[in-house]
This record gives structure tokens, sequence and C-alpha cells, in this order.
């Protein structure tokens, strides 16, 4: 039914509740390690496998006996040397063509951001947009295309494209790409798509992306990551379960893997033992989170007027760095003398850049590596006269109409010139920086993006529920002060 290497292993983990699958020595010893974690499921005699589920077989399984002679029947996942054997003698379609349905079928996948969303069209397109609604406005789209299949027909992606794709598989079919996802190198399907909206970093050249469809078998082909890996270069990570059928494809290893044991007749749904031995651990979990609740209420006393700071990140942007839990409002109010001052700089920006604002000093446009270090561009510089000159014939300080009539300052724009000079257009680079409020379950996080209308000239957008604290400080200029 199966290798003598599941026998053991499973064995082990009726010992223990919890199991590490081993490896064999040169001798043909098995020696158990940590690397790989198993999971028992009790099931019953109805039994729902995972979706695309391509790591289970039904001969699969083994019969196991307690030490009160109750017997169960559990279905093992396979394992990275019966996939290895599986992958030799694989016959069946390319991973082209297990996609080929997705292709066909016209469908798309989005992620959606602070600012921007992403939209994959299979076999299709990448698109980037971001749309600005305005009350008693029409909707203004922002868009740029970061790759795109050139449409000779309706199943342009079922032809000279696919194909292409699917005579590199099978002549290079040994060598499968792979890349570090989240600390393992997955192996992944690339389908390459150029003639995106021109850039003009890069002498209007067209933006390209390249689409990795990764193996998940209970994913439903939506978008993992998008990243700007080089200036309009990006990679874009899809899970999907279609890739899950070649065994080139699926996971080599899972954080958790499933065994499901279904009782067999006259077995009880799970074993005695195992519920009197869950009853215990249930029993110690509660008295130490008593004693946890204790010690917690006694060091919030201690805790409740600091001022330590530490770093924050929400939704895969960096945030401001802020107070412990119980932020008093001497914290806030430090928080925002240090912003308004200039002292303390908001951080954020997805992708290859990242950006820097120092309230009435200037923005910074950074990337950091590894290896080069950081590379920085001064995007714009604060000098209060320019900014003045510049509100007398632009609007600084825009206002919301409330229910009850009365007006509250929804966005504050300050200007930026002086920027590091322009190679495209020969002059100084400049921002218009927009400061807005935006409420949010986290009080003190912040989302930092820029947007680029016309060359070298920037919107900034600032916006936090930090923001809305001194809003309504702003003067005819749009410039703050500390609330009072």
């Amino acid at each position: 039914m199966c290798s003598l290497r599941d026998a053991c292993a499973l064995y082990f983990l009726f010992l223990h509740i919890e199991l590490s699958l081993y490896s064999i020595t040169a001798s043909g010893i098995p020696v158990f390690t940590d690397d790989v974690s198993f999971k028992i499921h009790w099931p019953g005699q109805e039994l729902t496998l995972p979706t695309g589920s391509a790591l289970y077989r039904d001969d699969n399984y083994i019969i196991m006996t307690t030490a009160d002679s109750e017997k169960y029947r559990c279905l093992l996942p396979l394992m990275s040397g019966d996939m290895e054997d599986d992958a030799k003698d694989y016959t069946g379609p390319s991973p082209a063509e297990l996609l080929e349905p997705l292709f066909k079928q016209s469908s798309c996948s989005y992620r959606i951001e602070s600012f921007w969303t992403y939209e994959v069209c299979h076999g299709k397109h990448v698109r980037q947009y971001h749309e600005e609604k305005e009350t008693g406005q029409k909707i203004n789209i922002q868009e740029y295309y970061l790759g795109a299949v050139v449409k000779k027909s309706q199943t342009a992606t079922a032809g000279a494209t696919q194909d292409r794709e699917k005579e590199k598989f099978k002549s290079d079919s040994k060598e499968i790409p792979s890349k570090n996802i989240e600390g393992q190198m997955t192996p992944f399907y690339p389908v390459h798509m150029g003639n995106g909206t021109p850039c003009t970093l890069k002498q209007d050249q067209p933006r390209a992306t390249t689409v990795m469809y990764v193996c998940h078998p209970e994913a439903k082909h939506e978008i993992l990551t998008v990243a700007e890996v080089t200036t309009c270069e990006y990679e874009v990570i899809i899970l999907t379960p279609l890739l899950c059928n070649h065994p080139k494809y699926r996971f080599k290893s899972s954080p958790v893997n499933d065994i499901f044991c279904q009782s067999l007749p006259g077995s009880p749904l799970r074993p005695k033992s195992l519920d009197s031995f869950e009853k215990q651990q249930e029993e110690l979990m509660k008295s130490q989170f008593r004693r946890d609740i204790e010690d917690e209420a006694s060091s919030t006393k201690d805790e409740k007027f600091s001022s330590l700071h530490k770093p924050v990140s929400v939704g895969g942007q960096q945030q401001i760095t802020v107070g412990t839990t119980h932020i008093s409002r001497l914290t806030d109010e430090q928080l925002i003398k240090e912003f308004l001052s200039g002292s303390y700089c908001f951080h954020g920006g997805v992708g290859w850049w990242k950006y820097e604002f120092c309230y009435g000093k200037h923005v910074h446009q950074y990337h950091e590596d590894k290896e080069t270090g950081k590379s920085s561009v001064v995007v714009g510089t604060w000098n209060v006269q320019e900014h003045m000159d510049w509100a007398k014939k632009n609007v600084a300080r825009s206002y919301l109409l409330r229910d009850d009539g009365t007006q509250k300052v929804k966005v504050v724009s300050h200007f930026y010139g002086h920027g590091d000079l322009c190679d495209l257009t020969g002059k100084p680079r400049q921002v218009i920086v927009k400061l807005k409020c935006k409420e949010s379950e986290s009080p003190h996080a912040v989302t930092v993006y820029m947007l680029e209308p016309q060359t070298c000239q920037y919107i900034l957008g600032v916006e936090s529920p930090v923001i809305c604290k001194i809003l309504d400080t702003a003067d005819e200029n749009g410039l703050l002060s500390i609330p009072s």
C-alpha cells in the first residue's frame, strides 16, 4: 500500500501526536528529522480532499491499529521521493496545455492595493490603474499597461505565443525555472508579455512583464505579488491549481502535510486516548492563559504612559513608527510636533522605488540594494516663498461639505521645487504633495504613493489618520500648525 518510510512515520505520529518525516541514510536506516510537519484529520466516513489534490492517491494508505485495538485507514500525501518518481514517468499535458483553459475563458484576476489596482487578464494583458471619483464629476482613470500580448485574433493566446512556450518546454523540459517565494524555492511557468505603455524613464521603451504561474492546490488563480524588478519591468506571481497536475510543478514540500484517517467499522471517529490527551492539554492552556492575563494587566499599568516606539507594517507598505498599543494623548501630540517640524518623516511605496516625505524639508525617491547600496533622487525641496507664490495660482486648501452644511478641510496641497535635474526635460524635478485625511483601524498607519502626470513633475499622496488631526489648522495657503 505504501513504503516502509510512510509506515514508520505514521507510527511515530500515533505515539507522539506529531510527526516529523525522516530521510534514509546510505545504510538504509531511517533517521528522523523535523524538516516536514504533518497534521492528522479525522473526517469520518465522508472524506473530501483539498481542491485539485494531486498530492494524494487512493492506493497510498496504511491501516493503523492503536493500543486500544482501534483501527483506521490513513491516506498519506505523496512525498518528494514519490513525486520524483511520478515526474520521471509523466507523459501528460505540458504546463502550457494545462493552463490553456484559463487563457481560453478570458478570465482576469485582480489585486487591490492602497492606491493602485492590478488586473491580469490571463494570456492577454497586465494593467495597473487607479480610479479617482469626485462628487458631481465623472470618474477619472489613470492607467498603464505593464504588458500585453499582440492581438492577432481572439484566440491569440492559444496561437503562436503558446506554441513557442510548448516547444520551449518540450526541448528544455529538464530545466524548470524556480524562484524563492516566501523562503521556499518554488517552480513556476513563465508567460512573457511586452508591448506595454511606453516608459519615459527608458526612452519610451514599452513596459514588459513576466507572469509566473505557480502551483497551489487550493488557489483560484489569484495574484500573490506584483513587483517592479527593474525600471518598467515587472514580475507577477499567480497561484493556480491547474499546474498541480504536473509533477514537476508541485510543491516540493508544504508547511503542513495533511494525513486523513478514517475509522473502520467498530472503531470511534477518533482514538479515545487522543481525546483524553487533548482535554488535558486544554486544561493546561486555560491555566496558562489565566496567568498571562494577570501578568499583562500588571504590566499595562507600567506601560500606559510609555513613549517606546516601534515600526509597524500594514498592507505590505512601510508605515510610520508609532508607540505601543497604549498610546497616550501626550505621545500623539509629540508625534504631530515632530512631523510638523520635519524631524519625523513618512516612508512608503511598493515596488522598485520607495519614497521619503519630510514635512517642510524635502521629498526623496530612493532604492536600496544589498550589493550597490542606496540610490536616491531629490524630487523636490521646500521653500516657503515659492509655495506661497504657487498657492496664489492654485488651490492649496480644498473642503468637504458635511451633511449639516458645515465645511471640513479635505485635502491640503504643498509645492516642493528645485529637485534633481531631469535628463529628459533639462529642468529640475518638482512635486505637489497632497495631504489627505484617511480613517483607518490602525490610528497611526500611513499610505504614501507617487504619480507622474507629466515627465519629472510628480504628485505625492500622503494619507493617514494622523493627517486628520491637523488638516483643520490649515490657513489659506495650506500651511499647517499644531492643533490647540
